[in-house]
């Protein structure tokens, strides 16, 4: 068979898997689950490549491999469900499918570049990047939990509105080119502390009742329009 099956890449496909499911929890409306899924694979990816790196006679070939078949499922667990999660929430109607567009098109700018400087680093330098050009594709896992988390405290609009900033913001900085430090393991340890008791929080709290998955209007925009309404 083609490809690579041995460890040091099976993290990487859990965590595709992890969240092909959360996808299909979110289309049943079921979105703590999709957030919690959405999480875990961040989690997941967050130590696929450390496994990796621990095989140390993997050939070319096989370090290759890993960078094209990171990428291609960051593309669906960080691209492609996060923008579907928001969708289904409310991110909708032409600002909210303008901002998804933009959003889906910056991490798959981001993650080809990424490809194509990781694979010349590795023939140059070799050993582990220090830094991110820009944000990291996998800061969604932490940042959509923690706006997800605030429903409960927060308007429905005032969390729609929430919703479409941070979804702008990150993407943009996706391809925004400046230095980002790799997190250490202490404060990897601090950021899944960090969203586990966020993730405890939405699960114990939240209960926001998304738009109808008829209705393809924004809620924002149609909040908007009923304040107008209402002062005339």
């Amino acid at each position: 068979m083609i490809g690579i099956y041995d460890y040091t890449v099976v993290l990487t496909y859990i965590s595709l898997m992890t969240s092909v499911f959360g996808m299909t929890q979110a289309i049943h409306g079921r979105f703590k689950t999709a957030v919690f899924c959405l999480a875990l694979s961040g989690l997941f990816d967050m130590f696929d490549g450390k496994i990796a790196r621990t095989k140390k006679n993997r050939t070319d070939d096989e370090k290759a491999f890993g960078i094209q078949i990171d990428s291609l499922c960051d593309v669906v667990c960080f691209g492609a469900f996060p923008a579907l999660i928001c969708y289904l929430l409310g991110v909708r109607g032409s600002l909210g499918l303008s901002i998804i567009f933009i959003y889906c098109t910056c991490s798959v700018i981001r993650l080809a570049y990424f490809n194509v400087l990781e694979g010349k680093r590795q023939q140059e330098e070799g050993g582990v990047n220090k830094y991110y050009h820009g944000l990291p594709i996998t800061s969604i896992a932490v940042i959509l939990p923690l706006i997800f988390m605030l429903q409960f405290v927060i308007a429905d609009v005032i969390f729609m509105g929430l919703l479409h900033l941070m979804l702008l913001i990150v993407g943009i900085l996706f391809i925004v080119d400046f230095p980002f430090k790799k997190p250490n393991n202490r404060t990897l340890a601090v950021l899944v502390a960090i969203v586990g008791t966020a993730l405890l929080i939405m699960i114990a709290y939240t209960r926001f009742r998304p738009p109808s998955m008829h209705n393809d209007s924004n809620p924002i925009i149609k909040e908007i329009e009923e304040m107008v309404g209402e002062t005339q």
